[in-house]
């Protein structure tokens, strides 16, 4: 059997994170089933999509063993249709979104695994918790009042600059503030395990700065 073009890319970034502690997370948004199916037939497990509406005809027609990520920007009324398989929600962006997770968990009878999106770029255009609404809500234990969430991590994104100081900066900044909740691993609900950030155009960088999860898509499967 010849080497597909998604099973070399895979291997190149594989030797690329090697020296780190940092996972590969394929992202299969816009991508056919049948490119999936190829990460899949290599070992991968995982994949992260960016939309609810992308993700359910993907979960229905692909192997029942795959974990999904959901990494793009969740509304509150989409929870209902991923509750009940969802591997892990990385972009939990506000409380309100966190509090429909939890009661979405309930309605299912499971707790869902979830990463706090923290607002690092210097744009406008990305979602997330600010820095400070993060630390307040760990010092308040209030993520111990909820029953059917558990937090593992922090999830975040760069600018999308050419400035690699810049970018660096913004890892650094969300890779101390997940250093720095580890003190609260003790509470119920949270234990800070997954720090997820980097995607195709700056990986390295986010690896570099100790990220354990880079998501990235073309990289892997090829134009869209």
């Amino acid at each position: 059997m010849t080497m597909s073009e998604v099973m070399k890319n895979i291997q190149a970034i594989e030797k690329e994170l090697s020296p780190f502690k940092t996972k590969l997370l394929p992202v299969s948004k816009t991508f056919p089933v049948e490119k999936i199916l190829e990460a899949y037939q290599y070992g991968y497990k995982a994949f992260g999509e960016n939309r609810v509406q992308d993700l359910l005809p993907k979960f229905e027609a692909m192997p029942k063993d795959i974990e999904w990520h959901l990494i793009g920007h969740l509304q509150s009324n989409k929870v209902k249709y991923i509750a009940g398989f969802i591997h892990l929600i990385q972009s939990v962006d506000s409380m309100k979104l966190l509090q429909e997770i939890d009661k979405q968990g309930f309605k299912h009878g499971r707790k869902i695994n979830c990463l706090l999106q923290v607002y690092i770029a210097s744009e406008e255009t990305k979602f997330g918790w600010d820095p400070e609404e993060v630390r307040s809500f760990y010092a308040s234990n209030e993520v111990s009042e909820f029953n059917n969430i558990e937090i593992n991590g922090l999830m975040g994104m760069a600018s999308n600059s050419d400035d690699e100081v810049l970018v660096r900066s913004e890892f650094q900044k969300l890779k101390d503030l997940f250093d720095e909740l580890k003190q609260f691993d003790h509470l119920a609900n949270s234990k800070m395990e997954t720090l997820s950030m980097g995607m195709s155009g700056d990986f390295k960088i986010a690896a570099e700065t100790g990220s354990t999860m880079v998501r990235m898509g073309s990289s892997v499967f090829g134009s869209r």
